[in-house]
């Protein structure tokens, strides 16, 4: 009996103790035990050198199919968020040169793909050169962005015409001017920002500068030269030299009797023989070819390789030289804008008052196509530089049309309104690093920002494909 009684009494201590367990179990966290890590793997090294060399003859195989694979042409990968309408991202202005009445002549893009310049100028009938302007600076990338305030302001003792950035210093900038003189600026400077300037020699230009490039110099690629192209029939290229000083190094110029005997030339007034030039543009296959736009309305390749003395009386420090080689069929008008494409070398765009958009070859007179985008003038013509079959114009009547020729060979993709009162948009430029980003200045002394959809940004499969057939269906 008793020993019944102690099996009783331990088998209820027992089931205490575990009633205990379990309670206690409900009302605490299990700690987890803790989890060993697995031996990191000891690799055989000659096991994996007959394993590669076993599988290299099949990798080679499938990568060279791969190579030769055309699946994927002009194809590049976007990981920036899709744009699906052009949008407005800022209005610039300068509130002192809008008071004068200043048009925005030329825009220009740093280097670094942030800062945008643009220049205060007239493109009107009028006496400009007495005209104090002003080149403007903006950091679009700078927090607390004030769009009526430049980042640095230049002011110019005559209407600026043009201008273009340095193609690696990003705060060097050059400008033409009215008054025929070209100026070299450093903007990291703004309390003496004059770098270089052509002075008033026989040298300089007698008429307004319309476009400035800076060209890398042929025996020393990373050291650049600036060309400079007037109405007065003149091609100079400058180097910068000690005593803030712009020196002439070689020149060209546009005599009409050296033209090409298919030249279509209207009787030069007053006995004069120089045929302005009011554009240019150059390949970027052969650095030493470059279309001239002119007041004729005819564009002209032309080389600086040209050897041939020009037949002019305009007093020089070095020998001028003929550099037209072929003329190709005319505008309506002077030609206000040309354009190199950036994906083929024969490939080339002009603009002018007659309102239409030619499209050239270099291999032949006649254009490939003729586009009418405005009854009113264009002043600036623009390749996309990542879409091959995208260009950009400024038109008179206020708005900037882009194409896709891959779309339409004979209207505007899209047409954004730059003015309400279509006061004329004068310049436009791409921006080559941060290339959703067009912008544009106007009549009404504004730089707008465009951003672009996504559908101007990408390359679409064989796009360059097709350009090459769009060049050669016509041309043949």
């Amino acid at each position: 009996m008793l020993k019944s009684c102690q099996t009783a009494s331990i088998a209820t201590a027992e089931a205490s103790v575990q009633t205990r367990k379990h309670v206690d179990a409900e009302v605490q966290t299990e700690v987890p035990e803790p989890v060993s890590l697995p031996s990191v793997p000891q690799y055989n090294g000659p096991r994996l050198a007959a394993f590669l060399r076993k599988v290299e003859a099949m990798v080679t195989r499938e990568l060279n199919k791969n190579w030769q694979s055309h699946a994927f042409d002009g194809f590049e990968v976007n990981w920036a968020e899709q744009q699906q309408t052009v949008t407005c991202l800022h209005t610039l202005s300068y509130p002192p040169a809008q008071g004068q009445g200043l048009h925005v002549t030329g825009v220009s893009w740093n280097t670094t793909g942030s800062v945008v310049a643009c220049a205060y100028g007239r493109l009107d009938d009028g006496d400009w050169s007495t005209l104090k302007s002003f080149v403007c600076t903006w950091n679009l990338d700078r927090r607390g962005l004030n769009p009526q305030q430049p980042s640095a302001v230049v002011e110019v003792p005559s209407a600026v015409m043009c201008l273009a950035f340095h193609p690696t210093q990003p705060s060097h900038m050059a400008g033409g001017l009215y008054s025929g003189e070209v100026l070299v600026w450093d903007m990291s400077r703004p309390e003496d920002p004059l770098l270089w300037r052509t002075g008033l020699t026989d040298d300089t230009h007698t008429d307004p500068v319309y476009q400035v490039v800076w060209l890398p110099e042929p025996r020393h690629s990373h050291r650049f030269q600036l060309l400079s192209v007037a109405a007065d029939g003149k091609v100079l290229l400058w180097q910068g030299v000690g005593a803030g000083r712009l020196q002439l190094s070689a020149g060209f110029a546009l005599a009409a009797q050296q033209l090409p005997r298919n030249t279509k030339l209207k009787k030069p007034s007053r006995g004069e023989t120089e045929v302005g030039a009011t554009a240019v543009a150059f390949s970027s296959f052969d650095p030493s070819l470059f279309v001239l736009g002119t007041e004729g309305g005819f564009p002209l390749k032309c080389s600086l390789a040209a050897a041939e003395a020009a037949v002019t009386r305009m007093p020089s420090s070095v020998p001028l030289r003929a550099p037209a080689q072929f003329t190709f069929a005319p505008h309506g008008g002077p030609i206000y804008s040309v354009s190199c494409s950036p994906f083929h070398r024969n490939l080339f765009l002009s603009a002018g008052t007659d309102g239409h958009v030619h499209l050239y070859s270099m291999l032949q007179a006649q254009p490939l196509t003729s586009l009418q985008l405005s009854h009113k003038y264009l002043f600036a013509v623009r390749w996309s530089p990542v879409r091959p079959l995208v260009f950009a114009a400024a038109s008179g009547a206020g708005d900037v049309q882009l194409f896709d020729l891959q779309k339409s060979s004979q209207k505007p993709t899209v047409s954004v309104k730059q003015t309400e009162d279509e006061s004329p948009v004068y310049c436009l430029e791409f921006n080559c690093q941060q290339t959703q980003l067009l912008a544009a200045g106007d009549a009404k002394g504004t730089v707008k920002v465009w951003q672009l959809s996504s559908e101007f940004t990408e390359q679409g499969a064989r796009e360059t494909e097709r350009l090459d057939q769009l060049a050669s269906e016509v041309a043949s």
